[in-house]
């Protein structure tokens, strides 16, 4: 059944609207992170998508536009690792272009940023986030898989920065036992920055990052760590849908975000749809199915085609994977991997 309305919310079965879009535009990467892409099994004889497998750029802005039509006002640029797309300010600056488009955002892992934060704020590009699981140089190669450390990335935080990104937010994956223990020398060294610092449960996305309950670190713990040292309060969040749960400094001096998926789902509030690398529309990070948009883009089908398309892949939408988890005897036997349609 098609329940769209020119003008109006467009919404699942639980009445969740449409609100957001995450683009994946590539998904390559060039970190190895252990609960993302571990090493092991996307090594250099692994073969990622070819160039005709990836939408291009016009495609994307053509999906773009008809998920603004629908509803969406917030877009985020995902990979792999978006900046490894070549000339990736080029689509940024056609997307924000887009009557309707209130946010474009883009998540990085920053190694790359130096080079083009420049080029990404002339363009039109809004916020940015850079994941960064930990200040500590040996537990973050450990983490990445490539032997990265951290300078280049916090060069890439400096350069944008400079051209005018503030504040931008720093996502970290917290797992117990491997960088727990560094949490509040990261918040305080970007609460310093004006930065804001993203604290999240280390979830099982995919099936392929050996995840278990054990190495979640609950946000409640984080929390307490960082209130002993640094006093937080919970403040309002800034939209409905909005991730994170806010909480600023006692003092004053900036905030922090905890994104609890495992401990406090908010599956309900979630109004977020995904386009993977090669034109796939996922209604849930755990998803196990993503429905093919390419294919309707590359034949003859007009907008409208693909608007009555989208309205059905929505409408049907019943995902609650976070909140169902714990209902599980085991793992789904499939779930698409972070690295093909971001975090």
């Amino acid at each position: 059944m098609n329940n769209y309305t020119k003008g109006q919310a467009l919404t699942d079965t639980f009445g969740r609207p449409l609100r957001d879009l995450r683009i994946s535009v590539t998904d390559r990467c060039n970190f190895r992170c252990t609960y993302c892409m571990p090493n092991e099994i996307y090594g250099e004889r692994y073969k990622f998508l070819s160039r005709d497998a990836v939408l291009s750029y016009e495609e994307i802005i053509r999906v773009a536009k008809i998920f603004v039509q629908l509803g969406v006002s917030r877009l985020r640029l995902t990979g792999g690792e978006p900046l490894l797309r070549p000339n990736i300010e080029d689509l940024v600056s056609d997307l924000s272009a887009i009557s309707g488009v209130d946010d474009l955002s883009l998540t990085t892992n920053g190694y790359r940023l130096s080079k083009v934060a420049g080029e990404l704020r002339k363009a039109g590009l809004k916020r940015l986030t850079v994941s960064l699981d930990t200040l500590d140089d040996e537990i973050f190669q450990r983490m990445n898989g490539r032997q990265y450390g951290t300078q280049p990335i916090l060069e890439g935080i400096q350069a944008a920065e400079e051209v005018g990104f503030m504040p931008i937010k720093i996502n970290t994956v917290v797992q117990k036992g491997v960088n727990d223990h560094t949490v509040f020398e990261l918040a305080s060294y970007f609460k310093a920055r004006g930065h804001i610092v993203r604290f999240i449960e280390y979830m099982d996305v995919g099936n392929r990052n050996a995840w278990r309950m054990e190495q979640v670190v609950p946000s409640k713990d984080i929390l307490h760590q960082l209130n002993e040292e640094m006093p937080l309060v919970a403040i309002n969040k800034n939209f409905a849908g909005e991730v994170a749960d806010r909480y600023k400094y006692v003092d004053g001096e900036g905030e922090i975000g905890l994104i609890s998926s495992v401990t406090n789902p908010f599956c309900m509030d979630c109004s977020r749809a995904r386009i993977s690398a090669d034109g796939r529309i996922y209604t849930c990070l755990f998803a196990s199915f993503g429905h093919d948009l390419r294919a309707l883009i590359r034949s003859q089908a007009t907008n409208d085609d693909i608007v009555k398309f989208v309205t059905q892949v929505w409408n049907a939408r019943e995902d609650r994977y976070s909140e169902e988890r714990g209902g599980y005897s085991e793992q789904p036997a499939k779930k698409v991997e972070m690295y093909h349609i971001g975090g």
